[in-house]
């Protein structure tokens, strides 16, 4: 399929906002997508080669995220990223803001298909290795420890994915379970959790992105580049570093190639 880019100003009137996330309109194809990415440095280098354009105060003057809207091959599209923090001017990493980010994107846009998209780090363990891209099974939480057993299973949680077999063997991406938790590194009891939730990678906001997604009964899934080794010898915040340029390009190349295969599709056909 020949990519062809375009840009559109979004308002009340827009398709894309008025579009109905019901199963009915997914079966007869996907023609509407939201791309949630934490980090701005994730984000924007594809957004350039998406031609996507920003929107301002989209969410309301209060909310720091940022969205950018657009076409690709006459689909609508956009991306959300979590803004900065406006005390410590970081990116918003983490599972409170991809949370409301994610919320309010699929309340006002109700797309078809809600992908996370982003870097994560992988275990060398299950097969993962720098520069693979996975896309998620299922999501789970690490570091939601709740003793009392009503909690338990709230704790870590069970978010099913999408299924996408057409997909992952069309562009060789890897499949497997992403485990989220608010920490850059890993403490003993997060490792137990891991190894229980059978993790292929661990992220910092994916389990956050399909509560949300699941409030308006959106289908999602995960898409993920490995930085860094979680199993393997090196510090993760030096292996995140060193490899962030190389995941920048593999999401400029594995996002457009995901919506080629994705767009026009039902579920089924993924």
């Amino acid at each position: 399929m020949a990519l062809r880019y375009s840009t559109r100003t979004q308002d009340s009137s827009s398709p894309f906002r008025s579009a109905s996330p019901s199963p009915q309109v997914i079966m007869k194809g996907i023609k509407s997508i939201v791309i949630t990415i934490a980090m701005e440095g994730e984000a924007m280098p594809l957004i350039t080669k998406l031609g996507l354009t920003q929107q301002s105060n989209y969410f309301g003057h209060a909310a720091p995220f940022h969205c950018f809207t657009g076409t690709y091959n006459n689909y609508n599209l956009a991306i959300v990223t979590n803004g900065k923090d406006r005390k410590f001017g970081c990116d918003n990493v983490g599972t409170v803001p991809a949370a409301l980010a994610t919320y309010l994107a699929v309340e006002q846009l109700k797309p078809d298909l809600l992908i996370n998209a982003g870097t994560a780090g992988g275990f060398e363990s299950k097969g993962m290795a720098i520069g693979d891209v996975l896309i998620s099974s299922t999501i789970h939480n690490h570091d939601r420890r709740m003793l009392l057993p009503i909690f338990v299973d709230y704790g870590v949680h069970n978010h099913k994915a999408v299924e996408t077999p057409r997909l992952r063997e069309a562009l060789k991406f890897k499949l497997g379970v992403v485990s989220t938790g608010n920490s850059l590194d890993h403490v003993e009891a997060d490792d137990a959790l891991m190894a229980a939730n059978d993790a292929s990678v661990k992220d910092m906001e994916a389990a956050a992105v399909a509560w949300a997604a699941e409030l308006y009964s959106v289908p999602y899934f995960a898409l993920k580049v490995v930085t860094d080794i979680v199993d393997g010898a090196h510090a993760t915040e030096e292996e995140f570093v060193a490899n962030f340029a190389m995941a920048q390009r593999r999401l400029q190349e594995a996002v457009p190639a995901t919506l080629d295969h994705v767009l026009g599709r039902s579920l089924e056909e993924l």
